[in-house]
């Protein structure tokens, strides 16, 4: 849910700014194209996240046995 929330964070901004001609020139296409880079790169950083939180859970053992309390 987080993750999904996270990859779209900057679909209004890319929506807004692809959707219409909110803002002309070669600086607006500079300003879109980075936006869009950007939003590219926020999606592949979260699913990199999930995946190697994902990985580390994976390596937890379902079940640990205790270890023995501390001698005192």
């Amino acid at each position: 849910m987080h993750a999904a929330r996270l990859e779209a964070a900057l679909d209004p901004a890319h929506a807004a700014f692809t959707g219409k001609a909110v803002w002309t020139g070669p600086t607006a296409r500079d300003f879109t194209e980075e936006l869009a880079g950007r939003r590219a790169r926020l999606r592949t950083l979260t699913q990199r996240i999930v995946e190697e939180l994902e990985d580390e859970l994976r390596a937890v053992p379902e079940s640990a046995t205790r270890p023995p309390a501390a001698r005192r």
